[in-house]
């Protein structure tokens, strides 16, 4: 498969039943590439509350997408991944908690992050050599959002603007709700997922990440963090 963009994520284990229940949740399968059966929740229309994250699948970003830079390869860059997992101990932390991010909803880590923080920064900063500069189209549109100084700094830097001091670890499971929308769908989530949520919440690889010529990201290899 063709992809035109690449991406480092942390892609949940998929045999823990909360990741079986989360990717259903989402209808989008990335490890094994197909759509799934949401889960009939009275009350929810779960297509449209997941319409927009669905193609990503279920994770939560470490490097952002990004396109190839002139020279380098899928392979060489699969190998720098590897070369990084091995230098990089696993984190755990204590849970997950189900938290809204303005007007989405997303998990989020219990415990200190510093760890966790370190590591994403260790994925943008060593991975970064492979990464074609951001088009000036793709900077207009992020600074349209309104960006701080820190964020505007980190776009013209790395590419993206919430990445090291302005990095936030969620795994995204809505798009943007309206406040009664949310409100339900928390309570869904909270009763039906939260009971599954691992104590502790441990991450113990990195997965390389390819996006289809549909805007579908598929998981290309996992990397044991082994450092």
């Amino acid at each position: 498969m063709t992809f035109t963009r690449y991406a480092i994520y942390f892609a949940p284990p998929v045999e823990a039943e909360w990741t079986k229940f989360a990717t259903n949740w989402l209808g989008w399968d990335m490890e094994a590439g197909e759509t799934c059966a949401h889960p009939v929740i009275d009350g929810i229309d779960v297509a449209a509350v997941t319409e927009v994250p669905r193609k990503y699948g279920l994770h939560a970003t470490m490097k952002p997408p990004f396109r190839l830079c002139d020279g380098q390869t899928v392979q060489a860059l699969s190998e720098a991944c590897a070369r990084l997992a091995a230098t990089q101990p696993p984190v755990t932390l204590n849970g997950l908690e189900i938290a809204r991010l303005g007007r989405f909803l997303a998990l989020r880590p219990r415990g200190d992050e510093t760890a966790l923080n370190a590591l994403a920064a260790a994925c943008v900063r060593n991975l970064d050599s492979f990464r074609a500069p951001a088009s000036q189209a793709e900077l207009d549109r992020r600074r349209a959002n309104g960006l701080s100084a820190e964020q505007d700094a980190n776009l013209v830097q790395w590419g993206y603007p919430y990445v090291m001091e302005s990095f936030r670890f969620h795994i995204t499971l809505s798009g943007k709700l309206d406040k009664p929308t949310l409100a339900i769908v928390q309570d869904a989530l909270e009763t039906q997922l939260m009971p599954l949520l691992p104590t502790p919440f441990r991450i113990s690889d990195l997965a390389l990440m390819g996006e289809a010529e549909d805007g579908r990201f598929h998981l290309i290899h996992r990397y044991a963090l082994s450092g």
